[in-house]
């Protein structure tokens, strides 16, 4: 068993120049040393068996990157972008032209026009504390209506959960946070003008 090897496949047996097949002698990690083997003929490994392609699978997993059948292919530009992305390029860059425009104006205005351009800037967040403080105000007074509610049913004899029994415990601390952001205990501005028509 001399003889040359000639080929060798993907499971590692060779065909020898008489025709032959062989696994080839190896050694162990041990250092003990594997006999070659011989292969029946005709035999063929899983390893060395080529795999079916069917053409309609095929095209059917192809079927996006063909293009438009007809069509002429044209070569796709490296700026070619998906139309979201275009969109959120043209928004980021309206944003920055605007955010160098407003300072660009705060920079080159004088005096006067300075203090205005900042009351301007101001007004907002004035009414954005306003209503972030009214919205917390209704979330308060909600929170006290339900545990005033509680606190009658305990009152009648009927039994509560603990959780429920706490919400009765902390009507007096709503009522602190409801004082210290101006509102009454119906959720109303200290004034007596109900905020933004919200009713109890």
């Amino acid at each position: 068993m001399a003889a040359n090897a000639n080929k060798q496949s993907n499971s590692g047996i060779q065909k020898l120049s008489n025709g032959e097949s062989i696994i080839p002698s190896s050694t162990r990690a041990d250092g003990s040393v594997r006999k070659e083997i011989r292969v029946k003929p005709g035999y063929r490994p899983p390893e060395d068996v080529e795999v079916y392609k069917n053409r309609t699978a095929q095209a059917w997993k192809n079927r996006g990157t063909g293009g438009v059948p007809g069509a002429e292919k044209s070569a796709p530009s490296p700026l070619a972008q998906s139309a979201a992305a275009a969109k959120n390029a043209k928004r980021r860059e309206a944003r920055k032209k605007a955010a160098a425009d407003g300072k660009d104006d705060e920079v080159t205005s004088a005096g006067t026009e300075n203090c205005t351009a900042l009351k301007i800037d101001q007004q907002p967040e004035v009414l954005d504390s306003e209503a972030e403080a009214a919205k917390e105000a209704k979330k308060l007074a909600k929170k006290l209506r339900q545990a005033r509610e509680l606190k009658d049913k305990k009152e009648k004899g009927d039994g509560l959960l603990p959780e429920q029994f706490a919400k009765v415990i902390k009507i007096q601390e709503l009522i602190r946070q409801l004082d210290a952001l101006g509102f009454n205990a119906e959720g109303e501005k200290k004034d007596g003008a109900p905020q933004d028509g919200s009713k109890s």
